[in-house]
């Protein structure tokens, strides 16, 4: 074999090799670029709490609008006061879940479908999720050329972020539903699914390889710029239209030694939702500038203005649909049956939402003892 064929060949050995622990590991939304050195913001100013610093993780995406604006706004500094904020973004599940098993981060805004993979790996051992932050924002967008009702997506190419992650696994349990068949590791069946990182999508679209595809925002707002039409809001498929796109997870160690901190970033979190949903024009421009100044770039303004009403803000954790999710991937055969009690601690949380006067939430019995 020539000297090139053998390097393509090792290449896609390693490529397919690096997939297969990454079933569930990829956040729900791939952002802009990843920043594993920790950012300081403001200093710090009042009373310090119980740690000197704390470190968060988030993606720069839209479905992390609480981390941007809490972040662009000052308000998780404001609820740290002297305790300095210092900030470190990611593009992946699987990287942010490491940084926090390897003791880079404290907190973390992500996915539920790393949350359910970093959570069952280390075997309950390594995070909490402790609060919620977004619902919705996953579209199915579609040529409509090519596509004009949901039968028409039987024999179509249509893409998901990547294999296993959470739009995959609601793509594939949604084609299972309409009695299809597909084959959960190489997409072929019944319906291609291409698997297709965010960033690439609208190339993938506009050249033809993809008919559509099932992700979040604002790659579907991208994709819909390019001509494609909103199909299905994945939103319609869950009760009350709502399901889990962020949470917040902590490390238990960070937990058990720092309760006031994490205290203050729920508090910080829980006031920058309340912001949010009181000041949607505002928040949607403070959301993008703190991607402007992350990435280079804000989001064009008929991406943003069609992305952002797709996504509600919320303290819920919505941890029933967690639990759905999870079942969705054991139904794929993309997970084994996961034990998925103690991956919530929303004591501190509730603590917060008593002292706001809202109600508490439930943990849908997978709570740490």
């Amino acid at each position: 074999m020539p000297a090139t064929s053998r390097s393509t060949a090792l290449r896609r050995a390693l490529a397919a090799a690096a997939a297969l622990p990454l079933l569930l590991g990829a956040l729900a939304s791939c952002g802009y670029g990843s920043q594993a050195v920790p950012e300081t913001r403001a200093k710090a100013k009042g009373a310090k709490l119980s740690a000197d610093a704390v470190r968060i993780g988030y993606f720069p995406n839209l479905t992390h609008a609480t981390a941007l604006v809490g972040d662009q706004e000052g308000i998780f500094q404001k609820e740290l006061g002297g305790t300095q904020l210092r900030v470190s973004t990611f593009n992946a599940g699987p990287s942010e879940i490491e940084a926090l098993n390897a003791d880079s981060i404290d907190i973390g805004f992500i996915g539920p479908s790393p949350a359910i993979n970093g959570f069952t790996k280390a075997k309950g051992n390594n995070l909490r999720i402790i609060g919620g932050a977004a619902s919705g924002g996953v579209r199915l967008v579609v040529n409509p050329e090519k596509i004009k009702t949901l039968a028409d997506v039987k024999g179509k190419k249509i893409a998901t972020p990547q294999l296993g992650n959470t739009q995959d696994v609601a793509f594939l349990n949604w084609i299972s539903e309409q009695g299809w068949k597909v084959d959960p590791q190489s997409g072929k069946g019944d319906v291609s699914v291409v698997r297709t990182d965010n960033k690439i999508a609208p190339d993938a679209y506009r050249s033809g390889s993809i008919d559509g595809a099932w992700v979040p925002e604002p790659t579907a707002s991208k994709l819909v710029s390019e001509g494609a039409k909103v199909l299905l809001d994945e939103s319609s498929l869950w009760p009350e239209k709502k399901f889990v796109i962020t949470n917040i997870i902590v490390s238990q160690r960070f937990l058990a030694e720092h309760p006031d901190v994490v205290e203050a970033v729920l508090r910080g979190s829980v006031r920058t939702n309340a912001w949010i949903n009181a000041n949607p024009a505002k928040a949607k421009a403070s959301a993008n500038a703190r991607l402007k100044a992350l990435s280079g770039k804000p989001l064009p303004a008929e991406v943003i203005d069609r992305a952002w009403p797709s996504l509600v803000f919320t303290d819920d954790p919505l941890a029933a649909t967690l639990r759905a999710q999870a079942d969705h991937a054991v139904k794929a055969g993309l997970l084994d049956k996961p034990d998925l009690h103690g991956i919530y601690d929303l004591k501190p949380l509730n603590k917060v939402l008593r002292a706001e006067g809202r109600p508490e939430v439930a943990d849908a019995g997978l709570g740490a003892e």
